[in-house]
């Protein structure tokens, strides 16, 4: 949580609940903030619309996990698969852990981060010398059960997409130097940015995504001298600034960790079911990932609205962000994946 008095050692975050604008794109960050397991967000738009400025508003949000005490992979003390070797031994040996909260990681991967600051370094005298393993945590290690933020995501080296991509395919990171292999757990959503114009995302990489929002360039002119104003006043005094949306940023941080509980209970009709795969059928989606990820998504939103039952309304607000990026490219294509998305919905559902 921001307080006042800790502004001045913090950088400033521009308040979430500030931004005006970019609805797709504020609802998909927040689902992955309710259910991880929707597999995060690609945010693709033109340079100047907030990409980065959203994501990073996210961090004051974020609700708090249980973590060890001391222990560089946030270990869930309660989760096996989400901890690391060194604390599932003291488990077995019945060692009493030291539990402490911290709220969810946001860790940022630069462009030019070496293989060895994400994935961490194995001190090789240490282990020979000593006969331990001497592990400096990398940023795969730092943002488990996190996010990991990849600004111009496009833009980045091919050894690193291969590294991410094994990574967030197993959700464990290892490291072998010389004969020595370390590995920890390494879950985390995914959460990149990145402008069309500068490369195509690797299709491997864009299906690691569990969903995909294309944003524009706003063109109502009194929304854009609202958004104009919004940053002239945060620039000129943060502090006061964020004042005024203390209430706003609380009360979504409440509702944020309502619906993380309320997640396990939301149903969602099989008619429903069947629906969605039909729709992906009929799109020629491969593989699974987008039913498992339009469902997950759709029982988000209504966790998000107090709901125990998903509607139809729900499946529609959220399918063209799961699947538009699923979708086989065709050159001579004219409507936007994400209007024929909605289009075979709306076939499959009866809407007119």
């Amino acid at each position: 949580m921001t307080k006042i008095e800790d502004l001045d050692q913090n950088r400033p975050v521009f308040p979430f609940t500030a931004i005006v604008g970019q609805e797709e794109m504020k609802l998909a960050l927040l689902l992955n903030v309710i259910d991880p397991k929707i597999g995060g967000v690609m945010i693709m738009g033109d340079r100047g619309t907030g990409k980065s400025t959203t994501v990073r508003a996210l961090v004051d949000l974020l609700p708090e996990i249980n973590v060890v005490a001391n222990d560089p992979f946030n270990s869930d003390p309660s989760d096996p698969e989400l901890m690391s070797e060194e604390i599932r031994e003291k488990l077995q040996k019945n060692e009493k852990l030291e539990i402490t909260t911290k709220k969810i990681p946001m860790i940022d991967l630069p462009l030019g981060a070496t293989e060895d600051r994400v994935c961490g370094t194995i001190d090789i005298e240490k282990a020979l010398n000593e006969g331990i393993k001497a592990f400096e945590p990398g940023l795969l290690a730092k943002a488990n059960r996190g996010i990991l933020y990849v600004d111009e995501v496009n833009l980045l080296d091919d050894h690193l997409v291969d590294v991410l991509l094994d990574a967030a395919a197993s959700g464990w990171n290892t490291v072998e130097r010389e004969g020595i292999s370390i590995s920890h757990p390494a879950r985390f959503i995914l959460v990149g940015s990145g402008n069309p114009e500068e490369g195509e995302l690797r299709p491997q990489l864009l299906d690691r995504f569990g969903m995909h929002a294309q944003i524009g360039t706003v063109k109502d002119p009194n929304l854009r001298v609202k958004i104009v104003e919004q940053r002239a006043n945060f620039d000129e005094s943060p502090i006061n600034f964020i004042k005024n949306y203390l209430d706003s940023q609380k009360e979504l941080r409440k509702k944020l960790t309502e619906a993380r509980q309320l997640l396990k209970d939301v149903e969602i009709d099989y008619n429903y079911r069947v629906k969605i795969s039909q729709i992906c059928s009929e799109l020629n989606v491969d593989g699974l990932r987008g039913d498992i990820v339009t469902n997950r998504a759709s029982k988000a939103l209504a966790a998000f609205e107090s709901r125990k039952q998903v509607t139809p309304n729900d499946i529609f607000s959220v399918i063209s962000l799961c699947l538009r990026h699923r979708l086989r490219k065709d050159p001579l294509e004219v409507i936007d994946s994400g209007e024929k998305v909605q289009d075979v919905f709306k076939k499959i559902f009866g809407y007119e």
